[in-house]
């Protein structure tokens, strides 16, 4: 008696119309085999892509009544599949078995199992691939977090969701100095580590520094290595709005879970939603969730997370809570670097004295840099004249005005002990040896040409030198450059580094 009220109950479960004495694993084969007959269909109907990104995390979770209800792992996925899949799932599994009469989408967690269909779910996709196979009995695995890959009919999660990365922002193409290694060190740990080292990474400096290329970088990385994991970069301007958009159409339930479910987060230029309370509550819950699961976050500003003002104190706090790393800004050496990478994407050979001269004059922002060398290499392209001094001078004259400043004695000084390598101090002495007292005398040179001091000021700043002194060099130096060529082009590139340019 006790074994035909069993079984009645689970016919009454299963509702599958078998006999009552039909074992359990009987059941489940014949439930893993109509959905990986079922599954093999549809990957034939809607392509490989498409197949990987909806159907991959799909798992039968149980039959009741008729009804066969597949557990997916977010409402998105759930929604997303019910209006564009479920009438197909729900026609194809009835052909197979006239007592599944509907289908439901259900979301839960496929990861821990569910009762005697957790190995159904595990059987039937090692079966998809093959449904005609027999089933083979192996224990069920953690999987992985679900894959969004690029269905037919939509684009990428991370796509839609965020902004396209640009392919020029990678880590080869990032020149590393002292002002940035740090942070460069810390983006590359978090690109390579498959735990996060440290959530979030926190990159701020200013305007042109290198930010936004290394956040490209780690998300270049991580889809290069990682190419089933969503991985998300946008703007905080572009989270705001689409938090925005989700209040206004009621769909911040959708917003929320497509947030919470990537992989990793990249945001940029957090600063933007200082002062805007109901961004920052759902960043500050999305920061939250996205850390309690592991996932990884990276964000960028302008300033340290402790220096942005109208930032709420709990969300500061979150954000101090990882490394916190900034970028200095670039050293003449650093620019230097940048210029020949740079060329050399573009394939073309710049003369050093241009290179020189362009790393000194534009010394604020790396993306104006980039920008100046770009006219400058387009402008010889197209007009066909080669590259020199005076062609750049011409065509950056508007950038290298607005860069222009007011140059001091004791700048002029140290740019050209540099140059020729001496010391500053040189510039004061009393040596008259022709290494020491040529550059001095070109010191003075420049000195008269693009400061407004007297004869007499300009001495005593050279050792307290009288102004005839001053007069000779200024006289001695402007003979020189009639004769010498190679001496004329070095006081010229001084004075042009020095912001002498007319």
């Amino acid at each position: 008696m006790s074994w035909a009220i069993e079984g009645a109950r689970t016919r009454d479960r299963f509702g599958l119309g078998i006999l009552l004495g039909m074992s359990q694993a009987s059941m489940t084969s014949t439930l893993d085999g109509e959905w990986a007959q079922v599954c093999s269909h549809m990957r034939d109907e809607i392509g490989e892509a498409a197949f990987d990104s909806w159907f991959k995390p799909m798992a039968v979770h149980s039959v009741d009544a008729g009804t066969a209800n597949i557990c997916v792992p977010t409402r998105f996925m759930r929604d997303w599949i019910a209006n564009n899949y479920l009438n197909q799932i729900r026609a194809l599994w009835s052909s197979l078995n006239h007592q599944i009469t509907d289908v439901e989408i259900i979301v839960t967690n496929t990861q821990s199992g569910h009762g005697i269909l957790a190995q159904a779910s595990q059987n039937a996709r090692q079966a998809q691939g093959n449904p005609a196979q027999p089933m083979q009995k192996t224990p069920v695995q953690a999987q992985e977090a679900p894959s969004y890959g690029r269905p037919q009919e939509m684009p990428n999660l991370a796509d839609q969701l965020g902004a396209q990365l640009d392919p020029r922002y990678t880590f080869d193409n990032f020149v590393v100095g002292k002002p940035n290694e740090f942070a460069h060190a810390a983006s590359k740990r978090v690109a390579e580590a498959d735990i996060p080292p440290f959530n979030p990474l926190f990159l701020y400096g200013g305007v042109g520094l290198g930010k936004t290329h290394l956040m490209h970088a780690i998300a270049h990385h991580m889809r290069l290595v990682h190419p089933n994991r969503t991985v998300v970069y946008l703007s905080a301007e572009k989270f705001m709005y689409r938090f925005i958009r989700a209040l206004r159409e009621q769909k911040t339930v959708d917003f929320k879970e497509q947030f919470r479910s990537v992989d990793m987060l990249l945001i940029d230029d957090v600063q933007f939603i200082a002062g805007k309370e109901s961004t920052q509550e759902e960043l500050f819950h999305t920061f939250n969730s996205l850390v309690d699961q592991g996932r990884q976050i990276v964000l960028s500003a302008d300033k340290s997370p402790s220096d942005i003002e109208g930032l709420e104190d709990r969300l500061k706090s979150r954000l101090n809570h990882g490394l916190v790393a900034d970028l200095h800004a670039t050293t003449y050496e650093l620019r230097l670097g940048i210029l020949l990478s740079k060329a050399e994407q573009l394939g073309v050979e710049l003369p050093s004295k241009v290179t020189e001269f362009l790393a000194y004059k534009i010394a604020s922002n790396v993306r104006e840099l980039e920008g100046a060398l770009n006219r400058i290499v387009a402008h010889s392209q197209l007009v066909g004249r080669p590259i020199t001094l005076e062609t750049s001078q011409e065509v950056l004259h508007d950038l290298l005005r607005a860069n222009d400043r007011r140059v001091t004695i004791e700048e002029i000084q140290k740019k050209v002990a540099e140059h020729f390598n001496i010391r500053v101090s040189d510039m004061h002495s009393a040596r008259r040896a022709r290494s020491v007292a040529r550059p001095r005398q070109i010191a003075m040179y420049l000195s008269k040409q693009l400061t407004s001091r007297s004869l007499p000021e300009i001495g005593r700043k050279f050792g307290g030198r009288d102004h005839t002194t001053v007069m000779h060099a200024v006289k001695k130096v402007e003979e020189l450059g009639l004769h010498d060529r190679d001496f004329a082009e070095d006081v010229e590139l001084l004075r042009r580094m020095l912001g002498g340019v007319s």
